[in-house]
């Protein structure tokens, strides 16, 4: 609720879809959001299949108010599984998708960007779905001003014959596809700038993803407690104040939001199930861009 009312104040209209007895209160008198009532909500411990017969909960209510036009874009911070069945269903896929991903964007070392796909959405998939989330993460690529984007396939080795049976079988499809393709990439070599879209399932994804994440988080509180010991680090932390807090920007999931369900035929943001105020916010402001810029336009155009 936090992260929605600093979303409408810095200019992004926001509708709330929920218990309206429990958010009311919660919105600030001086603060403008629409309130969509409902009692039904998909629960984290919920089956994703389970929210076809749930036509009423707050998901399915907010992905139909894109589908009609009266939203630009969805934002959840709920069940990533049913988020994905409910945009299929009240949104539709776009052409040549068999199944939509997750694409998250993360930092590289040599200061550009690096599009993850899938993040978590897909934890079983096939090689033409992974050759899919290749065009689907190149489209994207380019939609954030990337050119001819080089395309990375997740495995444990460089060379062609590396990977397990589903990278083996997935290299020679991607390879085939009208994308620029660099080959099998290890997850090092793509944070140090090698591809720009790093190709792989939801399982290896998710857990590459939250890797990164408690990486980073282990890195800042390391140094905070070493900061803490000595005191001229310190005086040294007090001048690099702004160095420190844009590296915490850059590293920390809360500045990235959440990811696209790319594939589906309108926005759609998937936030943390732990997402924090500043993390809700920055998902708002991502889904806000996304709707901006014709993301999903752009996709059904490389894909046909």
């Amino acid at each position: 609720m936090a992260g929605a009312v600093a979303a409408v104040r810095s200019g992004v209209p926001v509708i709330l879809f929920g218990d309206q007895a429990v958010i009311r209160p919660l919105v600030p008198r001086n603060v403008d959001i629409s309130i969509v009532h409902t009692d039904d909500a998909v629960g984290m411990s919920d089956a994703a299949v389970g929210v076809r017969r749930r036509p009423d909960s707050s998901m399915r209510l907010a992905l139909r108010e894109v589908a009609s036009g009266r939203a630009r874009a969805a934002v959840t911070c709920g069940h990533t599984g049913a988020a994905l069945v409910a945009a299929v269903l009240d949104l539709g896929v776009l052409s040549g998708v068999e199944r939509p991903a997750v694409a998250t964007v993360l930092p590289r070392s040599d200061g550009g960007q690096l599009v993850l796909a899938d993040a978590g959405a897909n934890v079983d998939c096939r090689p033409e779905q992974l050759a899919s989330f290749a065009v689907l993460g190149a489209a994207f690529a380019e939609s954030l001003g990337v050119e001819s984007p080089r395309v990375g396939l997740l495995s444990n080795g460089s060379e062609p014959g590396k990977g397990n049976m589903q990278v083996r079988a997935t290299l020679p499809l991607i390879e085939a596809l009208p994308v620029h393709v660099v080959g099998n990439i290890e997850p090092p070599a793509a944070f140090r700038g090698e591809c720009d879209v790093l190709v792989c399932d939801g399982f290896a994804g998710n857990i590459m993803l939250k890797s990164v994440e408690g990486a980073a988080e282990t890195v800042l509180a390391l140094l905070k407690a070493e900061l803490k010991q000595h005191r001229s680090a310190q005086v040294g932390a007090w001048l690099l104040q702004r160095v420190l807090r844009k590296l915490r920007g850059k590293v920390s999931w809360e500045s990235i939001g959440g990811g696209l369900l790319l594939g589906v035929d309108g926005v759609v943001v998937i936030g943390h199930g732990r997402s924090t105020e500043e993390a809700v916010t920055a998902a708002i402001h991502l889904a806000a861009r996304s709707s901006e810029g014709e993301l999903v336009d752009r996709l059904r155009e490389r894909l046909s």
